[in-house]
């Protein structure tokens, strides 16, 4: 049987690209653009792309039902400006506050090297988690220029810019991804199933 998944859609994302690489790996991909249609959706995906500020204006509507899901255990995958959202606040938009599902801001990378952060990129895992089961590491797209800097110790994957970057975030229901899983191709694929479990 299928996994169903809401993709929630809060007009910051990558959505077909998303769906699509989801479907690859045998999942039921479906938007979500009121709460009300998420239903009791037991995995959800928050893809991103932009800016914090913006994203959590448009992501505001959804932030009971996605603390209602996850309360009740349902699997959540942040993705990029998605996993950002996870966190209490960003750099990026000082005042504007996160999800506060993990604790930690969100701050520009501190490198040398040209910001945003376009292109691939080697992933390491640094802590065993579910979603690198099987994987060291491997290949995978990126584009942005903050990273989370999180208080507690949920930081699963690294990789280097110039300096270590949090690449993935796990904690217990809860899981993000700095990199993109439906632009890193094979890699980016596993993640994806194991963030379904299959």
């Amino acid at each position: 049987m299928r996994r169903r998944v809401a993709v929630v859609d809060y007009g910051m994302g990558n959505l077909r690209s998303v769906c699509n690489a989801l479907r690859e790996v045998g999942a039921d991909p479906f938007l979500v653009t009121s709460p009300g249609e998420g239903g009791r959706a037991d995995h959800l995906v928050l893809p991103g792309v932009g800016a914090f500020g913006r994203g959590m204006e448009r992501l505001a509507p959804f932030s009971s039902w996605i603390r209602e899901r996850m309360g009740e255990g349902a699997r959540v995958l942040g993705i990029c400006l998605g996993m950002h959202a996870m966190f209490e606040g960003s750099e990026e938009a000082e005042g504007v506050r996160g999800l506060g599902l993990l604790a930690g801001r969100v701050e520009r990378v501190p490198t040398r090297e040209r910001l945003p952060h376009m292109g691939w990129n080697y992933v390491r895992r640094v802590r065993d988690s579910p979603l690198f089961q099987g994987l060291e590491g491997g290949h995978a797209y990126f584009v942005h220029s903050y990273h989370p800097v999180p208080s507690e110790e949920v930081v699963v994957a690294v990789s280097d810019y110039g300096t270590e970057v949090c690449a993935a975030v796990w904690k217990e229901n809860l899981f993000g991804t700095q990199f993109h899983p439906e632009k890193s191709g094979l890699f980016g694929l596993r993640v994806l199933r194991n963030f379904l479990g299959t």
